[in-house]
């Protein structure tokens, strides 16, 4: 009797072609649930409790985490940017850097990646507990819609609170700057103030602002698809968190970059 033949594992052509489909369906399940999200989150009723309760829960949660990341995030920024241009005479200008650089792409990118890691593994944790659990099922047995009682009220939360957590990450990544200004770089208040109000146009605000509003979406459609999806007990919710923190921030980096070219063209 000859002995059995051990099973050779995959040619690598295969396992990557397995990935591939893997990814395109899952950007592919995101898709729809984005378009079922606006949908249903039109439609009566609109379910003002649960968006309201949402709001709170990812908006003051956050405070800190984002607040603080940006403030010493201003606070390095200062001090590197004063460092630098020391050799140029460019010291005078570090207000005008920080504002521009905080309000057009660290104060809403920081913040999102925050809010990615705390918010976006929160959701999926919560929604993949109870599709684990069985308890989406009994919504649809129900006639109550998962999308409309679940995911709406959390991607709408985080498309109304993010605008919110970049501007106070705004003020305080500013704020670090000016501390940094006054007690190591030698400038007065009024004299960072000035190049900080001068450097800033309304379009630099709306930008930031804007882009903020795309990434609380992406965040949001991402967090509850992979909650929702979820499947293998704790161990598969586990992967699912982790799947959305790696997913999240990379939408927000390759996101940023397309926001960035769409509003220098406005």
């Amino acid at each position: 009797m000859s002995p059995a033949i051990p099973p050779q594992p995959a040619p690598i052509a295969s396992r990557m072609q397995g990935y591939i489909v893997q990814y395109l369906g899952e950007i592919g399940g995101m898709v729809l649930l984005a378009r079922d999200s606006i949908r249903q989150g039109f439609r009566r009723p609109f379910e003002r409790g649960l968006w309201l309760d949402q709001s709170l829960e990812v908006g003051v949660r956050s405070l800190t985490i984002t607040n603080l990341t940006l403030l010493f995030t201003g606070m390095v920024l200062a001090i590197q940017t004063a460092y630098s241009l020391a050799a140029y005479g460019g010291k005078t200008f570090v207000g005008d850097i920080i504002a521009l650089s905080v309000v057009r792409e660290l104060g809403p990118v920081l913040t999102a990646l925050m809010v990615a890691g705390r918010v976006g593994a929160g959701i999926t944790a919560e929604l993949g507990s109870m599709a684990v659990t069985e308890q989406v099922d009994a919504l649809r047995v129900l006639a109550a819609s998962p999308v409309k009682k679940l995911v709406v009220p959390r991607v709408g939360a985080l498309v109304l609170v993010m605008p919110l957590l970049t501007i106070l990450a705004d003020a305080m990544g500013i704020f670090g700057g000016l501390l940094m200004a006054l007690f190591e770089i030698g400038q007065t208040r009024v004299f960072f103030l000035t190049h900080v109000v001068d450097a800033l146009v309304l379009g630099d605000i709306a930008s930031g602002v804007g882009k903020s509003v795309f990434f609380g979406f992406l965040i949001g459609i991402i967090a509850c698809y992979n909650g929702i999806s979820a499947t293998g007990g704790a161990d598969g919710v586990g992967r699912a968190t982790t799947n959305t923190v790696v997913m999240a921030s990379i939408a927000v980096i390759v996101s940023d970059f397309f926001l960035t070219k769409l509003f220098l063209m406005l």
